[in-house]
């Protein structure tokens, strides 16, 4: 079922939601939210109906669901204020009250319905686990990003140690608000063990609570309640780590748990600023709106007024200026000068922190598009050799322009082995190599599968392009080409060779011989 409304389409079969032809990410909770209230908008809903339908039945604070709520109306263009599309009535519930056509089914001519991702693998590895998002119990909205940002840096923490293996926080957080089973959790990720728990903040305290579950018996093997000051926090996340490591020991070399865990930085208000920016800058890498790239440039330059010795912030920092660099946001785009600035911050992050795997790939990924491809595949190797655990799709990348496209799958399937919900950039950087490899029927269903979970993924559509030229499929080619000039009408093979990064001249020239079959213009 399809549900159109102003210049929105929710897409129940696909879960996806479209505004003004583009893909709006949401999470499967907001998704639901939306689902419900729309398909009930001929009356009010209440409070009882929405938690039960939407959270389960379980207790939901009236703060998550007005944060849940104020999610969605951002994402189909509403606000809290005017509430055009989604009404809240005062002390009787909520309403969709747009205007809706329903459509059943759905084609598309350049993608398939894909499954939701999958774990990797179906073995579980004694020494695997996932943190899974802390729940926020404190009553404001607001305080959500707080919550996350103590489970991020837990799960940092952890994935410093060399013999755990440790799911990244992109896919861990698909489960934040879900009453899944441990033992579904554990077989759908492929691990031995999570960590769940919660979070509440009064004042200048805060309690942390959290449990070890054994996934494959679903018993508890650790557990164990904090309560500090903020200002101790971070000696908190290291005790929580600690704590795992020790039932863990088997697997875990105690001398590297004494002196791998992170430190952030000292002054609570600038990390306090820096989890408020991750949370933004996660929004960012979804929505390419240039409003959600500048609120992430001024928290982080909040955090590094009041700490300007704080590596993290500068990492992200760079990243915001390579983004801004590469997507046509503002004037910045494709300036050298903000590339030099983008290189210049990542520098700073790695002097104040040789050790900091972020601060490394941010450089790296810096260096990339700057054409120094064995300076930038050296600082991600030295990220990996400070935290195996660290994953990071961009090294992926800079094998792929640096001549390693081999080396590229191997990265990339390691790097979606430690997060099974991997971003749409991951499986287009694998369908490169394998196009690169001229193993075209591979690379196919990659590029597709990136192209269906982000339709303006420009680097996607001129190598499925380039893909179905080569198998001779040049209708689907062309096709994939319109495509390309959808997101770019200036795009021709002259703009490409201008701007390509490609190390060696070979795999430069073998991409362009495929766009050129496709029917791409030359000028």
């Amino acid at each position: 079922m399809r549900y159109l409304f102003e210049d929105c389409r929710l897409d129940t079969d696909r879960r996806e939601l479209r505004r003004g032809g583009e893909v709006r990410p949401v999470t499967a909770q907001v998704f639901d939210l939306l689902e419900y209230l729309i398909r009930n908008r001929a009356r009010v809903v209440s409070k009882d109906d929405l938690v039960g339908a939407v959270w389960g039945g379980r207790i939901v604070s009236e703060a998550a669901i007005t944060t849940r709520l104020n999610v969605a109306r951002r994402a189909i263009g509403d606000n809290g204020h005017d509430q055009r599309l989604i009404k809240t009535l005062p002390r009787k519930g909520f309403r969709f009250a747009g205007s809706v056509r329903e459509e059943q089914g759905y084609v598309t001519p350049t993608a398939t319905p894909l499954e939701p991702p999958r774990a990797a693998v179906s073995l579980i590895e004694k020494a695997s686990v996932a943190v899974l998002p802390f729940t926020n119990l404190n009553g404001e909205a607001g305080q959500e990003y707080f919550a996350d940002g103590i489970t991020a840096d837990i799960i940092t923490e952890l994935s410093r140690f060399s013999e755990l293996l440790v799911i990244a926080r992109n896919s861990s957080f698909q489960y934040k608000g879900k009453s899944t089973d441990a033992q579904q959790i554990g077989r759908e990720l492929a691990v031995g063990y999570l960590l769940k728990g919660s979070i509440r903040r009064d004042g200048d305290r805060v309690r942390i609570v959290a449990q070890l579950i054994d996934t494959t018996r679903g018993a508890h093997r650790w557990a164990e309640r904090y309560d500090r000051k903020i200002l101790d926090v971070f000696a908190v996340q290291d005790e929580v780590a600690r704590g795992i490591a020790a039932v863990l020991a088997a697997h875990v070399n105690k001398a590297e748990v004494e002196r791998a865990l992170l430190k952030p930085p000292a002054t609570w208000q600038a990390h306090d600023y820096f989890l408020q920016a991750s949370d933004t800058d996660a929004l960012l890498r979804s929505s390419l709106k240039k409003e959600d790239l500048y609120e992430t440039r001024r928290l982080l330059e909040h955090a590094l007024a009041i700490d300007p010795k704080y590596a993290r912030a500068y990492a992200m920092l760079s990243g915001t200026h390579v983004l801004a660099w590469a997507n046509h946001f503002d004037g910045d785009y494709r300036k050298p000068a903000v590339l030099d600035r983008a290189h210049r911050l990542a520098r700073e992050a790695v002097r104040l922190d040789p050790n900091l795997p972020q601060a490394r790939c941010s450089l790296g990924n810096a260096l990339v598009w700057m054409r120094q491809h064995e300076a930038a595949i050296e600082e991600f190797q030295r990220a990996i050799a400070l935290n195996p655990n660290f994953a990071d799709w961009r090294f992926a990348w800079a094998l792929v322009y640096g001549g390693a496209p081999a080396r590229a799958i191997e990265v990339c399937n390691a790097h979606m082995r430690l997060d099974p919900f991997h971003n749409a950039l991951a499986p287009s950087c694998l369908g490169i190599a394998y196009y690169l490899l001229r193993r075209y029927s591979d690379a196919l269903p990659l590029l597709r599968e990136s192209i269906s979970r982000s339709p303006n993924n420009r680097a996607a559509h001129a190598f499925a392009a380039a893909t179905y030229a080569q198998l001779g499929d040049l209708e689907e080619a062309r096709a994939a080409a319109g495509e390309v000039l959808r997101i770019e009408p200036a795009y021709t093979i002259e703009w490409a060779k201008l701007h390509s990064v490609f190390k060696c001249p070979g795999d430069a020239d073998h991409y362009f011989d495929g766009i050129r079959k496709a029917g791409l213009p030359e000028r």
